[in-house]
């Protein structure tokens, strides 16, 4: 059992690697043994998430390779918050892989080998226990997503992949400008020995270290697409294939783990002059980019394109509670990147199904209608209209499929999406007992007037899409909509076992807030 805390790295690596011997002639194998790998990572990502739980707050599991000590060494490192983001990581890759098998992964080379990559460099960035190798897994990471990005070619997916290109190697260059700062300050990379040693940085020092915090910080949050260095998701995410859109999404919550992971370790009360540094800063720009977000979803009427808006407004809510700094309202965030994760993914891959019965430049016409309110007197002086319209099965099943994702991602009861901002704000709103900060305040109406923005677009786009001009029924595969359903179940199982999952999720914040268990666990000879 003490090798399982590697195997979500090399379970991908050795299945992508297998992948590229033989070609593309062995298509049939291919497809197995990504399927078969897919699979088992998310069978070991439960195993390991119910020993992290068993472990307790306290202690970590550890993997040194080679059996170097942690200062010199390269350690993997298991808690309950790698445990987690490793479950979302391949519940959402199967989930993708398992459509993707309907159609998307002939549609160019090399899709599962790069999907298995992706996994890899997920995997190994939530698993690392030093800066160095956070770096070496983004790399990897964002390599086999700039493939995912460009699958299926395209000038609308080649322009945008493009820049998605662009933007993620200056992001790269502003994590090794930042990792080296901190190198050159502190003598080392590894997160619990330099969370060790920050109470004791000199204080001529120390403004230097908080700068290279600070810039390796952009880097995460050019990846969590905070405001104003987000502008680029909604293009990138919309014009993507279905199943790598998918998939995709979960790369802004790497940031967030990160910026999570790195700034709860190095600037918590143990921090000395450092401790809180930066907060304010990450309240703030969450509660930017919820408004940014926010207009980005009203903004639109491309359903992609939406839903690449409510990644933005996920991540600005993370970011925003976050600020607040309090183990409860870490808690309820956890608990909403979950359900946001799962139901985002799912959101993706529904509307292609959506779109495919639908013509083209149907969102053009809906604009047009809606500017101009073009077929409006036809409507009505039409002597022969239909009493009653009849709608296939299948547009039932994609449009209940819809309405719950529009439940889930506005925040509405009685799912997930609902139960998580409660989480959220009740604990902010139970300690204004001299009346509540304006920060709370702005929280309070960010996370009310978004739900509300989520809720007016995807009412809107919905009921073009399934009402004003559904169109034919679109031909759907089973294997297409078993993903959807089993995403969307999992949030319903988040709804029904909110009370164990909030235990878990507190527990973590609790193990964040207080990292000596995880300094001492990473540091013991």
């Amino acid at each position: 059992m003490t090798h399982l805390v590697i195997a979500p790295i090399i379970i991908p690596l050795l299945a992508g690697a297998l992948m590229m011997l033989p070609g593309e002639r062995w298509r049939t194998l291919r497809t197995g043994l990504g399927l078969a790998a897919t699979a088992a990572l998310v069978v070991v990502a439960g195993l390991l998430l119910l020993r992290a739980d068993a472990a307790g707050a306290a202690e970590v599991q550890l993997y040194r390779l080679g059996n170097w000590p942690s200062s010199f060494g390269i350690v993997l490192v298991l808690d309950r918050l790698s445990a987690l983001m490793l479950v979302l990581a391949s519940v959402l890759g199967l989930a993708a892989h398992v459509f993707a098998l309907a159609r998307w992964d002939r549609a160019g080379a090399h899709f599962h080998p790069l999907f298995q990559f992706q996994l890899m460099g997920l995997n190994g960035a939530f698993l690392t226990g030093d800066l160095f190798n956070l770096f070496v897994f983004f790399e990897v990471m964002l390599a086999a997503s700039y493939g995912l990005a460009l699958h299926g070619s395209g000038t609308a997916r080649v322009r945008a992949g493009l820049h998605y290109i662009a933007i993620n190697l200056a992001a790269s260059l502003v994590f090794l400008v930042g990792v080296s700062v901190i190198y050159g300050v502190a003598g080392t990379l590894n997160m619990a020995d330099l969370a060790a040693r920050m109470h004791d940085i000199a204080a001529e020092d120390r403004a230097l270290l908080e700068t290279g915090c600070a810039i390796l910080g952009v880097a995460f949050l050019i990846k969590a697409a905070m405001w104003p260095v987000g502008f680029w998701l909604p293009g990138t995410y919309g014009a993507a294939s279905a199943p790598a859109a998918a998939i995709l999404s979960l790369l802004s919550k790497v940031g967030i783990y990160a910026v999570l992971r790195l700034w709860l370790l190095l600037f918590g009360d143990g921090a000395g002059a450092s401790a809180g540094f930066g907060g304010m800063w990450l309240m703030l720009g969450g509660l930017a980019t919820i408004a940014f977000g926010s207009l980005a979803v009203l903004a639109t009427q491309n359903m992609a394109r939406l839903a690449g808006a409510c990644v933005i407004v996920s991540s600005g809510t993370l970011l925003a509670a976050l600020g607040a700094g309090q183990v409860a309202v870490t808690g309820g965030a956890l608990f909403y990147m979950t359900s946001s994760v799962l139901a985002i993914g799912a959101l993706f891959l529904l509307i292609e199904l959506i779109e495919r019965g639908r013509e083209v430049g149907a969102d053009v016409l809906a604009v047009t209608r809606e500017a101009f309110g073009e077929g409006a007197e036809e409507e009505y002086l039409d002597d022969d209209e239909e009493i009653g319209v009849a709608i296939p099965a299948i547009m039932a099943l994609l449009g209940l499929g819809f309405m719950a994702c529009a439940l889930l991602l506005a925040g509405l009861p009685p799912l997930s999406g609902f139960l998580a901002k409660f989480a959220i704000l009740a604990p902010l709103i139970g300690t204004g007992d001299d009346g509540l900060p304006a920060t709370t305040w702005a929280v309070l109406a960010a996370l009310i007037l978004s739900g509300l923005a989520c809720l007016i677009a995807m009412t809107r786009v919905g009921m073009d899409a399934f009402w004003a001009a559904p169109g034919p029924p679109p031909r759907v595969a089973m294997v297409e909509i078993l993903p959807v359903a089993g995403l969307l179940a999992l949030c319903l199982g988040l709804t029904l076992m909110a009370g164990p999952v909030m235990r878990y999720m507190h527990d973590t914040a609790a193990g964040l807030h207080a990292p000596a268990g995880y300094v001492s666990g990473v540091m013991r000879p």
